[in-house]
């Protein structure tokens, strides 16, 4: 239980600071403040919508943030392939000639020069999804079993569609934009999708834009705050220290001070990654996802032996090395200085270890169920039954 919380806590913490720049970078842009300014102004109201206004308006605001992110979506990637007639193909010789790097912008091997890197940032963001926290919860608020499938099967549409259109957005910045514009209003390049906007659609389009991205960062952080602030009221208060003996409103009142907790700390590390990119933040949540958890939820559902040992094995085993190997990797060091957090020579070559790290946690859930030779067929009993008929206790 332990090892579950502290895993859960710097996961959310690691989301929750990439959601914070990304909004600090956007408040920066709009308000011209400074940066330290604009976070904290940002997770103070975040912290306050959280605490007052709870899961049911943490579940609108991702109700409505989902309808706009996708309208803004679409009516961008329209945009851009009317400037390209509405001929892909056209669009694609376009780009070659659109930036710098020339027709090498369309190949491999530009952002991530080693093809294990791309394959690498691909493990951890297709299998991290499966296992975030905030995500997770969602299952949790539907009626039943059958009402959660088909969610999933929406969300799986929806989000497949919204990915193909972010390739439409990200020529367009290329384009339309241009790199120098974009580094120039924030060095990370976090805010390509609302200048991309201004000049597609004037100041009116870059507000609607601004405004969709604050949602969709508001709707990410509730969420994040009241997974952590929920394991905290419930795991380490109402059952380690209240042994189980916690009423309702003791429950609530510590998770409003978790919230305020988790919060602040995220707030206070945010300030120090101003210049690292939020696409790299959340890549490392999810690294973090699918190596630790998503072992466990697929173990816990598919094999009949799985146990504590291997629960705690595989979170160990997979958060450990995430953790790592992300800390000796080009993100951090690097020679050049300005390129990374700190100047040196990295160890590790990979930017994402998820293609090494998920299958550690694999591989550790496997090892300590099997080494401690205990089994608990009556759990496993108990997870089928409830993921097919989707029965909870009263």
């Amino acid at each position: 239980m332990y090892l579950g919380i502290h895993y859960g806590f710097s996961l959310v913490v690691v989301q929750m600071i990439a959601q914070l720049v990304g909004a600090g970078a956007l408040i920066q842009l709009l308000f011209n403040i400074d940066y330290w300014l604009a976070v904290l102004i940002v997770g103070v109201m975040m912290t306050i919508y959280v605490l007052f206004g709870g899961m049911t308006a943490t579940s609108w605001v991702q109700i409505i943030k989902a309808v706009l992110l996708m309208a803004a979506t679409v009516v961008i990637s329209f945009i851009v392939l009317s400037k390209f007639n509405f001929n892909i193909a056209t669009m694609f010789t376009k780009m070659k000639t659109a930036t710098p790097l020339g027709e090498d912008f369309l190949n491999p091997g530009v952002k991530y020069k080693n093809p294990l890197d791309t394959i690498s940032l691909m493990t951890a963001l297709v299998l991290g999804t499966a296992g975030l926290p905030h995500i997770l919860m969602r299952f949790f608020t539907v009626k039943d079993a059958q009402t959660a499938r088909s969610s999933v099967m929406w969300a799986t549409w929806i989000v497949g569609i919204f990915y193909i259109l972010t390739v439409f957005l990200g020529f367009g910045a290329a384009a339309f934009v241009g790199s120098e514009k974009i580094v120039e209003a924030n060095e990370a390049g976090n805010m390509a999708a609302p200048l991309l906007a201004q000049v597609l659609g004037g100041d009116f389009l870059m507000s609607f834009v601004s405004a969709v991205a604050f949602a969709t960062i508001l709707a990410v952080v509730s969420g994040l705050v009241l997974s952590g602030a929920s394991a905290f009221a419930h795991d380490i208060y109402g059952q380690i220290i209240k042994k189980g003996k916690i009423t309702e409103r003791q429950q609530v009142l510590a998770a409003k001070y978790a919230s305020l907790g988790v919060a602040v700390l995220s707030i206070l590390l945010a300030l120090f990654a101003q210049n690292m990119n939020v696409a790299f933040l959340v890549s490392l949540a999810f690294c973090i996802a699918g190596s630790a958890n998503l072992p466990v939820i697929v173990y816990t559902i598919f094999w009949k032996r799985f146990n504590t040992v291997g629960a705690i094995s595989a979170m160990l085993s997979g958060l450990i090395s995430a953790l790592v190997l992300v800390s000796i990797s080009p993100s951090v060091f690097s020679p050049t200085e300005g390129a990374a957090i700190f100047v040196g020579n990295p160890i590790f070559p990979l930017t994402n270890p998820a293609i090494i790290s998920v299958p550690l946690g694999f591989l550790g859930g496997y090892l300590g169920t099997v080494l401690s030779g205990k089994t608990d067929f009556v759990r496993y009993a108990e997870v089928k039954f409830r993921a097919n008929t989707g029965y909870r206790d009263k």
